[in-house]
């Protein structure tokens, strides 16, 4: 009997070579290939179809552009991650650790969506009795919620093809075998064919199409990186596991923005949407304390205030340590050398943690001023007003430059209560917001004064 000839498939983006190599001569990236068995197609087959249909060129002004409809989802806070709900003919791939809540959130997504729509929910993890065990622990009516639990790739479109739901559910993608593939599932050959003729089913049938997906230590999805590629919205859904809060967010999305926020929290009949988020990441300190300082971040279309939280102390070891918790490494050690030359302030003989709380992570730079007074505040053992937001970025020349949608930012602060915004004084508004007074800076020697005689009032 001849022996199976093997290849080896880069994990990040597909591609494949005869012998192993450290680096992947297709995409440069180093120890990501990985030995499959090469599959033989028929030939002159395209082994995994079109995705857009074939057809003569055309104009671009003579296509017609219409709005995509889109279906609820029953859950407030996934439509806003999704643009806005359900596109027919996508295909959505959300990932998150073990026991965040994916299949929880799906479950009850698909019971809200099954009371009007015909919905397919397919498991290759889990019995049908432990899906009904969910739906009633979760107490949702889930009456008409067609189950199927299988992991032949085959079968699953065949009941796909027979059945026509509107949206069909996935858990998971590792799970599923194509079985003219020899390799085991959750394999790159197998999750990038199963992706692959599920995209183009979804696209034939018009039905929205949602992929659950395993993902690794590192907290990415498993698999060939050309799944993310192929699908028309990622997202992640991630959280503390010690809280009971969990977010969901967009890193791709064709129908809808980027970068948007879902807040749910996790209670004993499943989850539920948070309509105020901004009050899960502001502590309540009994009085002012030294360190602390509200910022308002925003998150695709939603501003959320968020407080920032420094401790700053004298160093015990030669090399003063540099931390920081859901904001940028890197951009710490930045702004404590901008604090130094263009402040006055030096940290040089000091630890320097900085937290963002609640376990958001901030990926904006206007976060950079908050966070320089966050650190004056706990090195000088003064705190800031309690009623204070900050927002801005800070450069290299020490001076503060706006940040995007400063208007909104400011309006969420005044409804939430805050009496004192400092801003860049570019984000200045030209009509003044009722109960809030602006305090607009340049640069950040400027910033820090302003601080001070707010204080000293």
């Amino acid at each position: 009997m001849a022996k199976a000839k093997s290849v080896y498939s880069c994990t990040e983006c597909g591609g494949q070579v005869l012998q192993w190599q450290g680096q992947c001569p297709h995409c440069q990236a180093w120890n990501t290939l990985v030995e499959t068995i090469a599959e033989a197609g028929p030939a002159g087959a395209n082994r995994y179809g079109r995705i857009a249909e074939a057809g003569k060129p055309q104009r671009l002004s003579e296509v017609e552009a219409r709005e995509e409809h889109r279906m609820p989802s029953g859950l407030e806070e996934f439509d806003r991650v999704l643009g806005g709900g359900l596109v027919p003919g996508s295909v959505v791939l959300i990932g998150g650790e073990p026991g965040i809540g994916k299949s929880t959130l799906l479950l009850q997504s698909l019971a809200e969506v099954g009371r009007s729509r015909r919905v397919l929910y397919v498991t290759g993890e889990e019995s049908l009795q432990q899906i009904a065990l969910r739906a009633k622990r979760l107490g949702v009516d889930a009456g008409g919620v067609i189950i199927l639990a299988d992991t032949s790739l085959q079968r699953i479109e065949s009941v796909i093809r027979s059945e026509k739901p509107e949206v069909a559910v996935i858990d998971s993608i590792q799970t599923l075998y194509f079985d003219e593939l020899q390799s085991a599932p959750g394999s790159v050959a197998q999750v990038r064919e199963c992706a692959a003729r599920l995209t183009r089913l979804a696209k034939a049938a018009g039905a929205t199409m949602v992929l659950i997906g395993h993902v690794t230590k590192e907290g990415a999805i498993a698999g060939p990186r050309v799944l993310e590629h192929m699908v028309d919205t990622v997202l992640y859904f991630d959280g503390d596991p010690h809280s009971r809060y969990r977010l969901i967010r967009a890193f791709k999305n064709r129908y809808g923005a980027v970068n948007e926020l879902g807040v749910f929290a996790m209670e004993e009949r499943g989850l539920k949407g948070v309509s105020n988020p901004s009050a899960l990441f502001l502590s309540q300190h009994g009085s002012d304390v030294a360190g602390s300082c509200v910022m308002v971040t925003q998150e695709g279309t939603r501003p959320m205030l968020v407080e920032i939280q420094a401790l700053v102390d004298a160093a015990r070891a030669p090399n003063p340590r540099r931390l920081s918790v859901g904001l940028e490494q890197a951009r710490l050690a930045l702004l404590l050398a901008v604090l130094h030359r263009h402040a006055g302030i030096a940290c040089f003989d000091q630890d320097v943690f900085v937290n963002a709380v609640g376990g958001v992570k901030i990926d904006e730079p206007a976060a950079d001023l908050a966070v320089l007074l966050a650190i004056v505040s706990s090195l000088k053992n003064a705190p800031l007003p309690g009623k204070l937001v900050v927002f801005g970025e800070v450069g290299l020349a020490g001076e503060v430059r706006p940040v995007q949608r400063g208007q909104e930012r400011l309006r969420e602060a005044a409804k939430l209560g805050f009496t004192h915004a400092l801003i860049p004084h570019a984000n200045k508004p030209r009509q003044a917001i009722a109960g809030l007074e602006v305090i607009a800076v340049r640069r950040v020697d400027e910033a820090v004064v302003k601080v001070r005689d707010l204080v000293s009032k």
